[in-house]
């Protein structure tokens, strides 16, 4: 939590930071590069008038061709125009005409030097004669091809900075608008995002400590939504999957426990004398079963444990199925003989070969026969039929048992899962055998069903694909 903390302040500090040095960029990077580009606009433009005047008026001052004052009536025409002040300085630095500063009129400037001091243009105060900085523009006045003046320009520099200061305005304002807009973005970031991510993280860290109840709702329909949803799904199939390991291990704790108790009550009776010689054998008998039923859930657990960690290698071959129900009911012959039990074959013509793993199937039969042989009574019929359809072969058990209750048949397949009425009958089962036959049908692809009704039987329904006529 504090790390996230932290890394939104981060966040945060880099959004103020580079807001500060966007407005010390433009207060400074900003505003010397917009006032250079305006004193050379201006200065290129003041140079145009200065060249036109040096040319078009100037050369009057030096011959009587044209009256003085309409040529001071023009050049005050373009000093208004201009907004700037105009000079005509001979070589000498002897100011002959003055727009503005009559005070300086006939004033000559010392050490005057245009051509090495100037250059086109200069930002200072002219010679000490402005109190503050000017743009001065010049161009040289010739007369007979030799240069006997010059036409200075001079404009206030505070013009020149009231428009970089609007200009600077506009910047700051638009700098401002990004801000917000950029703070509208974060904020919409923050709501759209990092809350969202916030409460995942905090998820998270609840299911990493355990807490596979904690939920979170998040009313999205976008990616961020869908994760969260997500999420949730994972935290509850986790819940879920924790009780079921719960209940499994409650399960194998009390089917261990069972008969490892009567083993060790047994032992300890026959050795402190409880139990007599002469009754050894008939409880040595017992050990004997209690021993097998140990094995028979060892087994059945590993080959669950199996199916769950490296799944089902299955070894795929065609056989006859029919072959194979009758080889698996000859092991229950001495079963059905003690019970009075008829088993009536349907089968699907002579043969019916399938493509699976025959070991498997095998399996299959032998724990859906055992269990129609364990909850028959005396005397009672089990049915196995074959059939066939399309690509599809159908195998189905049916007994006339004690049925199974409908709540209990969306369970019957669950580990370890024995129904109420089945438990005077199933002393010696483990509730895994329909777990594994579930997991063999499941490994090939197919579907198992079951059909049972209360006193009057079930029936178990499973397929596998028929064998191509051509790989036979």
């Amino acid at each position: 939590m504090k790390k996230r903390k932290t890394l939104y302040l981060k966040f945060i500090i880099t959004y103020l930071i580079f807001g500060v040095l966007s407005f010390i960029t433009i207060a400074t990077f900003t505003s010397s590069k917009t006032t250079d580009y305006l004193v050379k606009n201006e200065a290129a433009a003041l140079y145009k008038e200065a060249t036109l005047i040096s040319n078009k008026y100037a050369t009057y001052f030096y011959n009587d061709s044209v009256s003085r004052t309409d040529i001071e009536d023009q050049l005050s025409a373009i000093d208004t125009l201009t907004s700037a002040a105009i000079w005509i300085i001979n070589s000498d630095g002897h100011i002959m005409y003055t727009t503005r500063y009559a005070r300086i009129l006939n004033n000559t400037i010392e050490n005057f030097d245009p051509v090495s001091d100037i250059g086109t243009y200069s930002v200072n105060d002219f010679y000490g004669i402005f109190p503050e900085k000017t743009l001065s523009v010049f161009s040289p006045i010739t007369y007979n091809y030799t240069v006997t003046g010059y036409v200075v320009i001079n404009y206030p520099l505070e013009s020149i900075m009231e428009k970089q200061e609007k200009i600077m305005l506009i910047s700051y304002i638009t700098l401002g608008i990004v801000f917000i807009l950029s703070t509208i973005i974060l904020i919409v970031f923050t709501d759209a995002v990092y809350i969202p991510l916030n409460q995942v993280t905090t998820a998270a860290e609840k299911y990493a400590e355990g807490d596979l109840k904690y939920t979170f709702d998040v009313n999205r329909t976008d990616e961020m939504g869908y994760l969260c949803a997500q999420l949730n799904y994972m935290a509850s199939r986790l819940s879920e999957q924790e009780d079921n390991q719960k209940k499994f291990i409650a399960n194998v704790s009390h089917d261990f426990r069972s008969p490892l108790t009567s083993i060790r009550g047994y032992l300890e009776a026959m050795v402190d004398g409880t139990i007599p010689p002469e009754m050894h054998d008939k409880y040595l008998s017992i050990l004997l079963n209690e021993t097998e039923r140990l094995t028979k859930l060892t087994n059945s657990l590993l080959t669950l444990n199996n199916l769950n960690t490296t799944g089902m290698v299955l070894e795929i071959t065609d056989f006859d199925i029919n072959k194979v129900i009758k080889d698996t009911i000859e092991t229950f012959e001495g079963t059905c003989k003690n019970k009075m039990l008829k088993v009536n074959l349907v089968l699907s013509g002579k043969e019916l070969f399938v493509s699976a793993d025959m070991t498997r199937i095998q399996q299959v039969l032998y724990n859906l026969i055992d269990n129609a042989i364990k909850f028959s009574d005396n005397e009672k019929t089990i049915k196995i039929e074959t059939t066939e359809k399309n690509d599809t072969a159908f195998v189905s058990v049916k007994d006339e048992g004690i049925g199974i209750p409908k709540d209990s048949l969306k369970h019957i397949f669950d580990r370890f899962y024995k129904t109420d009425l089945s438990r005077g009958k199933d002393k010696k089962g483990t509730g895994l055998g329909l777990s594994i036959t579930k997991e063999i049908i499941k490994a090939h692809h197919e579907n198992i069903n079951v059909i049972s009704t209360e006193g009057v039987g079930t029936e178990f329904i499973f397929t596998l694909p028929k064998s191509k006529e051509e790989d036979i």
